[in-house]
């Protein structure tokens, strides 16, 4: 898959999944500053390789459809030969559907919680047993969303997603703990990305009431979200684990 890397070059070696865009592309430019080689996957090979240009030497695109679990341990193994370790994950690929409730079909819900439940615990189970295999610790960071704090209209299979990502967090953090793995969660307000603008465009009812609940009054950015992973990741949160942190201006407890 390309040049060995040795281990000493960077001083951490992470994969962003969903890194060529929004969010992702948030935290792997945040970790690429802070001398950590970044693997971003993604599935569209252009989006990556413009990220990689922005992002320069410590970023490597893999392109890469997580959907297709079958091929993912396969890839973890490659990735794992290619760089040595893997000390950080963050599960940030994730979409989004918003339609009435009854008009879900069945292939739509399984659709999301494939991708956003079913490859993020693929690649989790994947990475664990490298981390465990080079008894060196690690960070998962996963990355949750304001439809799990409280009940959000129109996004019944996103909501059932992010919730089944934050019970996985905590479950999956008491069980790695005695490998010295923390698993960790972040749950973002309404940052002002691409996903989120085509959630609230048109729709200036939506978008009053995020701004009314929001006591900051304002959308957050990608590189408030890309702070909270690189504490999370970085050993200034070697304590904590199993927390679900939301970056929302506090809209999750605005009244």
């Amino acid at each position: 898959m390309g040049t060995n890397y040795p281990n000493g070059e960077a001083d951490k070696i992470a994969i962003v999944t969903g890194g060529g865009s929004g969010i992702g592309f948030a935290i792997a430019e945040k970790f690429v500053q802070h001398n950590i080689r970044t693997i971003i996957i993604g599935r569209d090979s252009q989006k990556l390789d413009v990220a990689k240009q922005k992002l320069g030497a410590l970023c490597e695109p893999v392109a890469y459809d997580l959907n297709k679990l079958d091929g993912i341990a396969k890839l973890v193994t490659e990735l794992t030969h290619r760089f040595g370790r893997i000390d950080v994950l963050v599960n940030n690929a994730g979409i989004n559907l918003k339609k009435d409730f009854t008009e879900v079909t069945d292939e739509e819900f399984q659709k999301i919680q494939l991708t956003n439940v079913s490859s993020v615990f693929a690649i989790s189970r994947e990475v664990v047993k490298c981390m465990r295999e080079k008894n060196t610790g690690g960070s998962i960071i996963n990355i949750s969303s304001m439809a799990s704090q409280y009940g959000l209209p129109k996004v019944i299979a996103y909501t059932a997603s992010k919730s089944a990502i934050e019970g996985m967090t905590r479950a999956m953090a008491v069980e790695l703990s005695p490998f010295g793995i923390r698993v960790n969660c972040i749950a973002p307000g309404f940052i002002a990305t691409d996903m989120s603008a085509k959630a609230l465009s048109g729709d200036a009812e939506r978008l009053q009431k995020v701004m009314s609940r929001t006591p900051m009054g304002k959308l957050g950015q990608p590189s408030d979200v890309a702070d909270a992973a690189l504490f999370l990741a970085s050993d200034n949160s070697k304590f904590v684990t199993g927390v679900v942190l939301p970056v929302d201006g506090g809209n999750s407890i605005g009244f």
